[in-house]
């Protein structure tokens, strides 16, 4: 592990000044603050590019930069399949196909918030309370994980407490959401977002440049195959730049299964069903500046998922060219003519003898392959000689298995000190950009649908600022403590993909139906959301592996297995999403197609003829 950089008063002059350009955009947001609507949808009038780069600002956090860059370090470039969703789906799908019906459904309907637009279209109270509580209550996993990312990042960087950099990130991020609303979250969004492309640029040449090139970097990273460590090699890895095993019913199959399912299908179609994102359709005027946005959003989008998941894969090439010499004794040889070994890690004690510390055959641990540039005799504890070896690993070497820490420990090992402290600011840009709209999102959940629509029983009245406030604190003290009590394997990007799975399987087909569809019911929208919410959950709490065993309800109920289904491989590594969404999209053409359609004239203000 690097030693941990120190803060230099040019560092505090750049930040404090990155700091105060936020607050003056914070500000003006605030000064153009007067009503609902601007604190809600920013009045109705941003300009198609600040919409653009809030968009992916706000789609892109640390979570895809550390957390999923971090992933991509641990199983490889597959995650570049996730770019490729983000850009087609994410983008193209969501501006041209969702955008306008989206944009003119919310302005004719008056609607605010995403609840909002589904209760309004299908004339349900109970439908809007539904989705303002389910983004209350788990939209704090989200933010956790954004803030978890950026925190990480800065104690490494910065050599100071999680909990410290934790804090400050709070802190920052309410100083302007809460009292600017919408407009201020778009013009830091769109600050934040050009430093973000050019940390991201200069990265990823920065890479390229230290591994010799493209060519040269993806070569060497494909031949580093041989050391794919064991536990990764048993789940189907074949190496970080090939896709991983594909089959079922053996545990040889489940990373593919992870990967495809839970990280790609459920990040990838989620973003569809985000209502932090759904919300910056309503906020233009026509859909001339919506296409307008598409090229900026996907360039975008490209720069901001592409650059950590190659930087992520290509650390291991990195770590093992560059990174600290690790001693051992050779336990097998796996690839003679390439000086790499399998070997047992060693380290002298208080006698100055040999003694091992790390045991492949017994542990197989991450560390135990070595790319071996040193020999030198040594004795062991009894006085019989040995060659001890030195030589490089790949990058999960250095963070004991969190794949969380790879791009925080890459950037302070390769990256020189000043390209640190603008990284930090993209990571405080990307994560200030996101938590802002996830605690707008937050509160205007609670205040808009929640307390105004159950308060004051369902009667449309002009929401309190006050109490969209006060939610955003509530919201922003859910998310420090997630954030601070659970620590464990790759949590940001597990937390993001559990949300984005709840958000498609509960909203996407009610959403997609609201859109498109005359015949979609009350009725079949609210049982669609219910089924959805409930699979997802069901899996999440008693199959999915991971997850269910870090809560530990399916211990109780199984006498202590990790799933419900722990006896048939693959099936705990399949991601909710691929049950729960197919359930929810039967639900709702059943149950529509059993229930009384809207009335004509309801229908008619929803889509009026142009």
């Amino acid at each position: 592990m690097p030693g941990q950089s120190s803060v230099g008063w040019i560092d505090i002059v750049v930040i404090l000044a990155y700091l105060l350009a936020t607050g003056y955009l914070g500000w003006l947001g605030y000064r153009g603050t007067r009503s609902a609507a601007d604190f809600l949808v920013g009045g109705r009038s941003a300009h198609p590019i600040i919409m653009a780069v809030s968009y992916g600002a706000t789609f892109i956090s640390t979570a895809a930069i550390v957390g999923f860059g971090g992933v991509a370090g641990l199983f490889g470039m597959s995650l570049l399949w996730l770019t490729f969703l983000n850009i087609g789906v994410g983008i193209l799908i969501a501006f041209i196909v969702f955008g306008e019906p989206t944009r003119r459904l919310g302005h004719h309907l008056g609607a605010h918030t995403f609840p909002e637009l589904l209760g309004l279209r299908y004339q349900s109270r109970g439908i809007q309370i539904f989705a303002g509580a389910l983004i209350f209550l788990f939209m704090p996993l989200y933010s956790a994980a954004v803030m978890t990312g950026g925190s990480i990042f800065a104690a490494t960087q910065f050599g100071i407490d999680f909990e410290v950099a934790l804090l400050i990130f709070a802190l920052i991020t309410a100083a302007y959401v809460i009292p600017g609303g919408l407009k201020a979250v778009m013009y830091t969004d769109t600050f934040q977002g050009f430093i973000m492309v050019i940390a991201m640029i200069i990265l990823l040449v920065v890479t390229y440049s230290s591994l010799g090139g493209v060519t040269e970097a993806h070569r060497y990273l494909t031949d580093m195959a041989d050391m794919v460590p064991a536990p990764l090699a048993q789940m189907g890895h074949q190496g970080w730049t090939a896709m991983p095993a594909f089959g079922w019913g053996a545990p040889t199959y489940d990373l593919w299964w992870t990967v495809i399912t839970a990280i790609i299908l459920g990040v990838g179609i989620g973003v569809l069903a985000q209502p932090q994102l759904i919300v910056r359709f309503m906020t233009v005027r026509s859909r001339r500046e919506l296409d307008r946005a598409v090229p900026i959003g996907a360039v975008f989008i490209m720069l901001m998922t592409g650059t950590p998941f190659l930087v992520g894969s290509l650390s291991n090439a990195w770590f093992a060219q560059h990174g600290p010499i690790l001693n051992g004794k050779v336990v097998q040889e796996i690839s003679a003519e390439k000086g790499r070994a399998l070997v047992e890690l060693m380290k002298k004690d208080d006698s100055g003898a040999w003694t091992p510390i790390l045991n492949p055959k017994t542990q197989a641990p991450a560390t135990a392959a070595l790319i071996v540039s040193e020999r030198t005799p040594a004795q062991d504890a009894s006085g019989a000689p040995f060659e001890l070896v030195g030589g490089r690993s790949v990058a999960v070497t250095y963070v004991k298995g969190d794949p969380d820490k790879i791009i925080p420990v890459f950037i302070a090992s390769a990256m020189p000190h000043w390209f640190g402290v603008i990284f930090f600011l993209a990571l405080l840009a990307a994560a200030m950009s996101t938590m802002s709209s996830q605690f707008h999102t937050i509160g205007t959940a609670a205040g808009r649908d929640l307390y105004e629509r159950i308060g004051n029983k369902g009667q449309a009245r002009e929401p309190s600022l006050l109490v969209m406030r006060l939610a955003i604190v509530v919201g922003l003290l859910i998310a420090v403590t997630i954030s601070y009590m659970v620590r464990q394997e790759y949590i940001i990007a597990r937390f993001t993909a559990i949300f984005f799975g709840l958000c498609a399987a509960s909203f996407l087909p009610a959403y997609i139906g609201g859109l498109f569809s005359r015949r979609v019911t009350k009725a079949g929208a609210l049982a669609s959301m219910t089924v959805g919410l409930a699979v997802s959950l069901f899996w999440l709490l008693l199959v999915k592996a991971k997850e269910a065993s870090a809560i530990g309800l399916v211990q109780l109920v199984t006498g202590g297995k990790t799933s419900l289904l722990a006896d048939y491989p693959n099936w705990p590594s399949v991601d909710p999403i691929v049950i729960a969404l197919p359930a929810a999209v039967l639900t709702l053409i059943l149950v529509s197609a059993l229930t009384r359609p809207p009335a004509a004239e309801h229908l008619n203000r929803c889509f009026p003829e142009r």
